[in-house]
């Protein structure tokens, strides 16, 4: 029987397994090993225990990660496979992110409508994403946003259900769940996707350098530095799960180009922003986050902890 060298902790959830797959696929390839050296330990988290409330009125990004790092503080995992626009953006000095793997598409993808102009007068969308809601109230004021949690298939099967008109998903969960011909792509120069969205990072105890030197293996540089000029920008925003925010990073060499747009809830109201600078200046980013709020009107202020 192959030795287990590595046990890597996801969440139980079809996408969050898929994604752990992947991770190992790529550390077994790197190092040589069978795939059975890698042991994936699935937990369910809170996030997805509890469905019928939004994210941000439950406790936000958290419920994600909680289980997960508490296993990793016990030892009961030797690394944790997350999606990086779920996770918190100050994470404990403990914890490492060892390794951002080949960002997928970035993009949200539109379903039940061919385009936002062709989405039915008041029609229902169904999100429970602040940065979307108030993005379509941006483009489309006459429509009503209605909750919609849910793992893809769910969220899928509610639409068909009629529960709303509409709906939007990320176009790196669908591809990852085989069902790259559903919906709408939505083009990112002109409908912001969510900070660090279609990257998966893997991280671990940042005592461990052992653990840390494998998974940094696999380690993509190009994603890490747009992943993590994002975060900061998040970090200057001073973000939680209250806040509409969209960013795109865009990498030339060593130059990053890195827009972002807040929004007013109701999506009335948009600041929106574009810095250029050396990729690994991170305090840059995070500064340029927090100017956006400088001169920002009242009603996106507010949604802002910083």
């Amino acid at each position: 029987m192959t030795e287990v060298r590595l046990r890597l902790g996801t969440r139980q959830s079809p996408l969050a397994v898929v994604q752990a797959e992947e991770a190992r696929s790529l550390l077994c390839a790197a190092h040589g090993w069978p795939e059975s050296a890698v042991e994936l330990v699935k937990v369910r988290a809170s996030g997805d225990k509890i469905q019928d409330r939004p994210l941000a009125d439950i406790g936000g990004k958290a419920l994600w990660t909680r289980e997960l790092d508490i296993w990793l503080a016990e030892g009961k995992i030797d690394a944790a496979v997350h999606s990086m626009k779920d996770v918190e953006t100050l994470r404990p000095a403990s914890l490492a992110i060892a390794a951002i793997l080949p960002r997928e598409d970035v993009r949200d993808v539109l379903i039940g409508a061919k385009s936002i102009r062709a989405i039915p007068t008041g029609a229902k969308i169904g999100t429970s994403a602040p940065r979307r809601a108030a993005q379509m109230l941006h483009h489309r004021p006459d429509c009503e946003i209605i909750s919609f949690r849910g793992n893809v298939a769910t969220r899928l099967a509610k639409l068909a259900s009629g529960e709303a008109d509409v709906t939007l998903l990320a176009a790196a969960g669908l591809n990852r769940t085989d069902r790259q011909d559903t919906g709408t792509a939505l083009e990112a120069d002109h409908w912001l996707p969510a900070p660090a969205q279609g990257a998966i990072g893997i991280e671990c105890n940042a005592a461990d350098a052992d653990t840390c030197a494998l998974i940094a293996a696999i380690d993509h540089g190009p994603s890490r530095l747009s992943v993590m000029a994002e975060r900061a920008l998040l970090e200057g925003l001073g973000g939680t799960c209250h806040s509409p925010i969209g960013a795109l990073s865009v990498l030339d060499g060593d130059q990053l180009t890195l827009r972002a747009a807040i929004f007013s809830a109701d999506g009335a109201l948009r600041v929106e922003g574009s810095i250029s600078a050396n990729a690994s200046d991170l305090v840059g980013f995070r500064q340029w986050g927090s100017s956006l709020l400088d001169g920002a009107p009242d009603r996106i202020a507010k949604l802002f902890s910083a």
